[in-house]
This record gives C-alpha cells, structure tokens and sequence, in this order.
C-alpha cells in the first residue's frame, strides 16, 4: 500500500488532493453526526458551495445519508473511513516518520493520526479512538487499568465501543483530580471507561495539588489507602504528556512558581513531575497516586498526545521513559523530528 501511495503521489497529486479532502469531511460528519453543513463548514474551515458539491457526491456514492436533524455517514460511509485510514497514513508519507521516531526513542509502537490537533479538535478524537483500540488489543481478563485525565484522554472512552468478558478488569484514575471541568478528570474518565468495558471501577476522591502535610493525612485513611494500592498495582496505563506551564497552571499554581520551574528548563509533565528537554526531572509536586517510578512495573504503558506544540513536551517525556506504545499526531511527529535533528522527508508540511 505504500507504493501504491508513493505512485499515486507522483502521478495524480490532484486525486490524492480529492481523497484528503473527502476523507476528511466523512470523518469530520462521523464524528459530529447528526451536522449540518453550515456548522461543518465552520468546523473544517470550507466555504460552503464547494462543500457542497463533494456532499452531493458523497451522497450519491451511498456513504452519506442527510436527513432533517443532519447528515450522518452511512454504514457504507463508515467501513470506507476505516479503509481509508491506512491508505491516508501512507499517502502523507507517515511510515518512515513512525519508525524514526521508534528508532530514535526505542519505542516499541509508534502510532500516528494524520493532521494536527492544534489546528483541528476533531484530531483529539482520533487519538481517542486509537488509545481506544489498542487497549482492547493488550486487555486481559483480571487488568488494572490506571487512566489520567484530559481532554485529549476524555476521547478514550467516548470512542471505545461496548465490550464484554471484562467482568474483572479495575479501572481506576492514575492520580487525584486537578480540579477542572468534571468530565476531563480521571475519576470521570475511568468511570466512563469502565461502563463501555463492562468492567468494575475504583474512583480516588482526592485533590492532587494539596500540601505536603494536608496529603500526608488524608492519603492515610483506609479506604484512600486502599485505592492508592489498587493503583499501584496497575498492569496497563494510559496517560497523557502535558506541557509544564499548561500543566502548572491546571495545578493552580502561583505565577512565581511557575515561573521557577520555567527557569529550571521544565517543558514537559507527567504524574506531578516536571522534566527538562534532556528528560530530567527539574521539579516534582505533590501528588497522589502513580508515580513515575511506578512505569517501570507496569506491563503496557500507552501514552498518548498530540499537537504540534507538545512536541517538546513528548521528546522531554520519551527522553525518560520508553512507553510500550505511543499514540501522537502528524503536527506533534513532524515537529518532534525536526526539533531531534531527524531526517525532513519528515519535513513539516500543513495539515
């Protein structure tokens, strides 16, 4: 298939132009389904009479139904979306980006979504339903599974299917919350997980930015201590990488403080700890639940984030830790290559 790409590149860079472009309004109506074309417009930054012209053809090839409330991709549209993605994938020349980046950090998997989620919500989505995927390819009967939060790992469970035979799978929040939005903290996010698995789930009632002496105290109740335990003994971990101002400000932290650990050289930030672009911890916080120590004793670490401004971030984290798996997109592959010296048929180009 990746001949066949390269070929059709070099013949007809005008169809390849066309197939981009209708893959990207399936998926783009699959996600936000039922939508109608003025909000899709908005959303894929079209004008809306070439839009749509390629609707009209998209329907009469069968793959989308328009009805009252929307147009929805039909069950035709949506096999070809899943046939498409690999074809894409080559036809934006990722391959060769996937095994520098493997080669380069020593991860066993690199997985890359195409487009740039700083550029496009609808990206977040997809390496939602990627993490999605590869955790049901590593889940076994009888896992802990630890997740953290985000709006990039809010997606996990919103893409994952129903499942079943998971009856004895734990899911429970890697840390304690940070107190934001309700459905991107990682007692929410393991819940929901939960729920589409089929499985059972341990939630963490603990703030993660607490004193030293404040979590010292309540980390000693039994039924917190319990869970805490529970956690540690993960076998899988999702998580995310955030960049270290982002994450310090989530945190609720002082503007001298931030600043400080800015000064430090902190880019990147994982699990309460903050990592210079050599992967060296600079600062470290107060935080409940896993550790960065504790990656070391989980048997699939799948790590997820994308955006091309969190390309230091992720060479930071990888810079520490080689995840089993690493779910990014192409803004974020592409930027971290060029910022690592890698080769530019890795060359960044728009999404």
């Amino acid at each position: 298939m990746e001949q066949v790409a390269e070929l059709l590149k070099k013949i007809a860079p005008e169809i390849v132009r066309e197939v981009e472009n209708r893959y990207t309004i399936l998926q783009n109506i699959y996600f936000y389904q039922p939508i109608g074309r003025r909000a899709l417009a908005g959303i894929i930054s079209w004008s809306e009479r070439p839009l749509r012209s390629e609707i009209k053809k998209l329907e009469e090839q069968g793959l989308v139904e328009i009805e009252q409330k929307g147009m929805k991709v039909s069950v035709e549209g949506e096999d070809t979306i899943n046939r498409l993605e690999d074809f894409i994938f080559y036809l934006r020349g990722l391959s060769p980006v996937a095994r520098n980046i493997e080669e380069k950090f020593g991860c066993r998997h690199v997985i890359i979504v195409p487009g740039d989620s700083d550029k496009d919500e609808t990206i977040k989505k997809q390496l939602g339903r990627e993490a999605a995927r590869n955790l049901l390819s590593f889940l076994k009967n009888g896992d802990i599974v630890a997740v953290t939060g985000g709006t990039t790992m809010a997606q996990v469970p919103h893409s994952m299917p129903p499942a079943s035979g998971f009856n004895e799978v734990v899911v429970v929040p890697g840390r304690g919350g940070l107190g934001e939005r309700v459905e991107l903290q990682s007692n929410s996010i393991a819940a929901e997980l939960a729920q589409k698995l089929g499985a059972q789930y341990r939630l963490l009632y603990v703030p993660d930015n607490l004193g030293s002496e404040a979590m010292e105290s309540i980390v000693n109740e039994p039924g917190i201590k319990e869970v805490i335990a529970t956690i540690r003994q993960a076998s899988i971990l999702l998580h995310g990488i955030g960049g270290a101002e982002e994450m310090a400000r989530r945190r609720g932290m002082a503007e001298q403080q931030i600043e400080e650990i800015l000064k430090k050289g902190a880019v990147a930030e994982a699990f309460g700890y903050y990592f210079n672009s050599e992967g060296s911890i600079v600062h470290a916080t107060t935080s409940v639940g896993l550790s960065v120590m504790d990656l070391k004793n989980i048997r699939t670490v799948i790590a997820i984030a994308g955006g091309a401004s969190k390309a230091p971030a992720i060479q930071a984290f990888l810079r520490y830790h080689r995840p089993t798996v690493l779910i990014t997109d192409e803004g974020a592959a592409r930027r971290l290559l060029y910022i690592e010296g890698g080769k530019r048929n890795d060359e960044q180009k728009d999404s």
